[in-house]
């Protein structure tokens, strides 16, 4: 099941030209983001909004939840 916070975040990474690259290990799905250059992983199950802000800035995006 995956919470609120996730599909809003993934919305975010979406419209940001972030895409998913692959599952990973668990729960945990690998992103790739255009703007940092860089793959991050992003938990289905993310419950604390700071690890959700601590994902965008890994992506290289300012935006905040």
């Amino acid at each position: 099941m995956t919470s609120d916070l996730y599909r809003r975040l993934v919305a975010i990474l979406k419209d940001s030209g972030c895409y998913f690259v692959r599952q990973g290990k668990g729960s945990h799905e690998i992103w790739f983001s255009p703007a940092s250059n860089r793959a991050f992983s992003v938990p289905a199950n993310i419950k604390p909004v700071q690890l959700a802000n601590a994902i965008l800035k890994a992506a290289g995006l300012t935006s905040h939840l």
